[in-house]
């Protein structure tokens, strides 16, 4: 299939316009944030509701998502190289409303674990398949720069989702937050299946087949640049799965004690982190994929090192502002680097893009998820251990590049990129 000169593949006279294209990906991508986010300021009333005695359980309801989540991308990906990506997408919207269904009428906590681990392996099918589709589309820079502009819109999700989740909570209970969930995936079912053509190239599409499957497999896990940078990828998702695990716990419960202000203060750090996506579509294409990333992960190290020094400095209770001017800081520095990060892993498997996307997203996100959950179930009326975590994870992060660079950084520039 021969592409034009920004390396999209020809589209259909049906094919929405780059700009609607961005927005259909985010709100796939989007899909995920929210069903986290507007359910932060919830995790109170959950509590007094099911009996949950222990505040840091609550973030097992954020735990049980991802790790079906992490799973189920093993599945849609490769699934989507069989019968192309729309029917994958669909039969994962389905699995994700099934989710919001048993949450809404259940009154058990661990039934609503399982509610949770239910709409996590439904939007593991938009997730993975939102980098399979702008894989299908784009490469090089210009992939980076697609991603970074998708992620600038999927960023405003967190910025926006506590309030709403606030503002249902004034006038129903939490379980009205899952009716806007089933809402939200019948909006994101109809506008797919309608403006997005099927976006596999035909050359790549392929039969089932176990053998298949498991060579798509193996040329990801053989191929050290994929394993090194999802690896790193891993890390950092498990810094901000901390953070956002621990977010009600810092901001209201145990440390800062904002009660309705709690919403805002997230909210202000989700901003920071869109406005830095949106930065990072604008410097890739200056100063590259490496380049970028790599500064960025070195500074997110080192902010991880100042939060460290200032939550000791204050016997883990810093300033709030000071807090979170420098949680805003390395979550703009996270967003210079994960989406680099993530196109570099994926560009040279464009061929298996579906099972590669699967791969990757199912081990980053079981990484992600695994690293959040023993750094947030640290944090008890302090926030050392998140500070530590963030400085910890982020040092791994630079030995995870510096191997799949085979030691050396800011090199050469990526193929086409």
């Amino acid at each position: 299939m021969t592409k034009n000169e920004r390396g999209v593949a020809p589209s259909t006279a049906s094919a929405p316009s780059f700009y609607e294209f961005v927005a259909i990906v985010a709100l796939m991508m989007g899909t995920t944030a929210f069903s986290i986010d507007n359910l932060l300021p919830a995790f109170e009333p959950i509590r007094q509701d099911l009996g949950v005695s222990r505040p840091a359980d609550l973030q097992l309801i954020i735990t049980a998502f991802m790790i079906g989540f992490a799973f189920m991308q093993l599945v849609f990906g490769t699934i989507s190289d069989v019968i192309g990506r729309k029917p994958a997408l669909m039969i994962g919207l389905a699995i994700y409303a099934l989710g919001c269904v048993l949450a809404l009428v259940t009154d058990s906590f661990a039934v609503l674990l399982v509610a949770r681990a239910i709409q996590g392996m439904g939007s593991a099918a938009a997730r993975v398949l939102s980098v399979a589709i702008v894989r299908d589309r784009f490469k090089g820079r210009e992939m980076a720069r697609v991603m970074s502009l998708c992620m600038m819109v999927f960023l405003v999700v967190p910025v926006v989702a506590p309030t709403i989740g606030s503002g249902i909570l004034l006038i129903g209970t939490w379980h009205h937050i899952f009716v806007a969930m089933f809402a939200l995936s019948v909006v994101l079912g109809v506008w797919f299946s309608l403006r997005m053509p099927e976006t596999l190239h035909p050359e790549y599409r392929v039969p089932f087949s176990v053998r298949g499957i498991a060579r798509g497999m193996r040329m990801t896990l053989t191929n050290r640049r994929a394993v090194g940078y999802a690896t790193a990828m891993g890390l950092m998702m498990g810094a901000l799965m901390a953070y956002v695990g621990s977010a009600e716990q810092i901001f209201d419960s145990e440390v800062y004690h904002l009660g309705a202000w709690f919403p805002i203060a997230f909210s202000s750090v989700a901003a920071v982190m869109s406005v830095a996506s949106f930065v990072n579509s604008k410097l890739v294409g200056r100063f590259g994929m490496r380049h970028l990333s790599h500064a960025a992960i070195i500074g997110f190290t080192l902010v991880g090192a100042a939060q460290t020094v200032f939550a000791i400095a204050f016997d883990g209770h810093p300033p709030l502002l000071l807090f979170c001017s420098l949680i805003a800081l390395n979550q703009a520095l996270f967003a210079l680097t994960v989406p680099n990060f993530n196109s570099m892993a994926m560009e040279p498997l464009g061929a298996i893009a579906g099972t590669a996307s699967s791969f990757i997203g199912f081990y980053t996100t079981l990484l992600g998820a695994v690293m959040g959950m023993i750094v947030g179930q640290s944090v008890a009326g302090s926030v050392l251990p998140l500070s530590v975590g963030y400085m910890v994870l982020g040092l791994l992060g630079i030995l995870a590049a510096l191997w799949a660079e085979k030691g050396r950084l800011f090199g050469g520039q990526i193929t086409a990129g």
